[in-house]
């Protein structure tokens, strides 16, 4: 039987290295959106050489493949491979706007919520060809950690935001359920444009100036560890 194209399972784990690793070490067994969380991480990456730190059970740290031809979504150039980012920043966008959060997206995946960021995610593409063959998207969200390293410049949770605390695994179930239906529309040309006038609708890029105080206190606070 062939696995289902938008529905596939939720595998957790207590302790991992890096979710995209642990994708990257079982590519030929896992089906089109499948997901890898782990309850915690001992090297979560983030863009560049940075790290990605969340305490144990408290946040969204996962990473969802997407596989692309006859049992994943519609053939893909690496030239449109924007079209991932698109996908996967929209779902995060949309699973806030549920819980009455207005947010914007940060070229060109990070998630902010006013000047505070919320999401970050490290999307590696493996190609064959000149043909996207999978898209490794490793997705770190702040749901209900309350305090943060005072290092770090700017970040904030869903559970600051809105005051609630979250069930960890039946948010990720919700906001899978939203990938899914974002990657949807990856299947027709009209999906693939609506995806694009929402994600540029909501994106904003800071200004050099803004951008270097931003990467300069990231340097700072990488460096303490």
């Amino acid at each position: 039987m062939k696995p289902s194209r938008y529905k596939s399972c939720i595998q957790w784990y207590d302790c991992l290295d890096s979710t995209n690793l642990e994708v990257r070490r079982r590519l030929s067994e896992l089906d089109n959106l499948s997901v890898i969380a782990s309850k915690f991480q001992t090297a979560g990456r983030g863009q560049g050489t940075h790290t990605w730190l969340s305490p144990a059970c408290e946040n969204l740290t996962f990473t969802v493949l997407l596989r692309f031809g006859p049992e994943g979504v519609s053939p893909l150039p690496a030239t449109e491979a924007v079209r991932i980012t698109q996908t996967a920043t929209l779902a995060v966008f949309d699973f806030l706007a549920e819980e009455g959060i207005a947010a914007r997206i940060k070229w060109p995946n990070d998630i902010w919520v006013g000047d505070r960021k919320i999401c970050g995610m490290l999307i590696e593409n493996i190609l064959d060809g000149a043909m996207l063959s999978e898209s490794i998207v490793g997705i770190g969200f702040n749901l209900n950690q309350k305090e943060f390293d005072p290092a770090l410049p700017n970040p904030t949770s869903l559970s600051l935001l809105t005051g609630k605390e979250y069930d960890v695994p039946s948010s990720l179930e919700r906001l899978h359920e939203i990938i899914c239906r974002q990657a949807a529309l990856l299947d027709s040309t009209d999906g693939r444009c609506e995806l694009e006038k929402r994600f540029n609708e909501h994106l904003f890029h800071l200004d050099r100036s803004s951008q270097e105080q931003l990467s300069k206190a990231i340097e700072g606070f990488e460096a303490q560890k």
